[in-house]
């Protein structure tokens, strides 16, 4: 019985052996036949890739060795693909925005309201007034912490004077900040379009912000003049509203006689001085054309207004003012425009086909209290009464390119008494 047992165990051992041995030999042969295993499906692509790598590089080795003529044609090739590339990227652009102005059907306008606040029935007849404004926005100090500190510290209420500056313009900016101090205006920051002004603000004791590098801006602001400089505010402001401040923007050509922040009505996204000279040319007429060949209906009735000043206006911080940045900006980045035509032509024209107006409430500032300068030459200094108990608020030298010479003559009439300092200049420029 012990020796049966023992040849068992040895027949037993010399089995697991043999599988063991066997094992190895089926692993080898595997190892050899799958070496990238029998589950791998990257197997093959791993060796297509190695093939097109192979194939690349052989390519590259011999494009090296291409004749010029190869290489011009190579090069023609890729100018006319990237042109065209251009073009299509033109066209993705206008077919997304006709299919959304397509997209805007008539119960486009119905969900935005109720999106501003909840439904309400009407009142009686005469007791019904709509929203002059719209809800400012939520500030975000992530999009500039560096500016959104600056104005922490200099503004008043959340409201702030911004004036764009370079070296061009420095005179002018002088008697402006002359001005500003001798009212006692605090909340004014300068945005040094150069290392000039920097250093000029620094000496006169002026907040100032000196932008981040920004190379389509640095280029107009460091050389350009008045109305390139002008240009670039729709830029810049951008970044006070988003930060939630109102912004008074003003041009350097500007005296400051009183603190006008004392007398704007906040009533509305855009609070616009005038270019008009007359309560008919300021606030608005109907003009009625006359055409005979019509016969009876020869007369039309047209409503005209002479624009909005585009070098002093008050923005809140609301979408619609956001949005009238954007559409100017975009504008005069694609075409030599006039700014100022550009920023009245999106307060004013309406939607029509094709077209999708902005949707901002607007108001036009006292033409006497927030004086241009072809009022004050042709109008207030030639008026007794006017020239007597008129005082304003600021003068903008807008109509005159002698700006500098019309601005200290404006100090010498209104701050220091001189009666006669506006009567030396003509009513327009010579």
């Amino acid at each position: 019985m012990a020796g049966r047992r023992d040849r068992s165990q040895q027949l037993r051992g010399s089995r697991i052996a043999i599988a063991i041995l066997i094992g190895i030999f089926i692993g080898c042969v595997c190892a050899v036949m799958f070496p990238y295993g029998f589950f791998n499906s990257n197997s093959s692509s791993s060796l297509k890739v190695n093939e097109r790598l192979s194939k690349s590089s052989n390519q590259v080795g011999s494009s090296a060795c291409e004749s010029p003529e190869r290489v011009k044609m190579l090069k023609s090739d890729f100018v006319s693909l990237s042109e065209k590339n251009a073009e299509l990227k033109k066209e993705v652009r206008e077919l997304t925005e006709k299919l959304r102005l397509a997209e805007q059907g008539s119960d486009n306008a119905r969900k935005q309201v109720l999106a501003l606040g909840k439904q309400i029935k009407a009142g009686p007849f005469g007791t019904v007034k709509s929203l002059r404004t719209n809800p400012t926005i939520l500030s975000d100090e992530s999009i500039n912490p560096r500016l959104a500190k600056i104005l922490e510290e200099i503004a008043v209420d959340k409201e702030v004077i911004v004036a764009l500056a370079n070296a061009n313009v420095k005179a002018m900016l002088e008697v402006q900040i002359a001005s500003i101090k001798r009212v006692g205006i605090t909340n004014y920051l300068v945005v040094a379009l150069d290392d000039y002004i920097e250093n000029f603000c620094k000496e006169k004791d002026v907040a100032y912000y000196k932008r981040d590098p920004d190379k389509d801006v640095d280029t107009v602001g460091k050389t350009g003049g008045n109305h390139a400089v002008s240009g670039l505010k729709f830029r810049v402001l951008r970044e006070f509203l988003q930060l939630g401040y109102g912004v008074l923007l003003s041009d350097v050509d500007i005296v400051f006689l009183q603190n006008p922040f004392s007398h704007l009505y906040r009533d509305s996204d855009v609070e616009s001085m005038s270019d008009g000279h007359n309560n008919h040319t300021a606030y608005g007429f109907n003009d009625v054309f006359d055409e005979p060949a019509m016969g009876w209906a020869r007369y039309a009735h047209t409503m005209r207004i002479w624009v909005f000043n585009s070098g002093f206006f008050y923005l809140r911080p609301t979408i619609p003012s956001i949005e009238l940045l954007d559409r100017v900006a975009d504008r005069l980045s694609k075409a030599k425009v006039w700014d100022q035509a550009v920023f009245n032509e999106e307060l004013f024209y309406p939607s029509h086909p094709n077209y999708t107006a902005l949707h901002a409430s607007k108001r036009v500032m006292d033409m006497y209290e927030f004086m241009n300068s072809k009022v004050l030459f042709k109008t207030v200094r030639k008026n007794p009464e006017l020239k007597k108990k008129v005082k304003p608020v600021i003068v903008h030298v807008n109509y005159h390119p002698d700006k500098l010479n019309r601005m200290q003559a404006v100090v010498e009439f209104y701050v220091n008494g001189k009666q006669d300092a506006l009567d030396s200049f003509p009513d327009g420029s010579e």
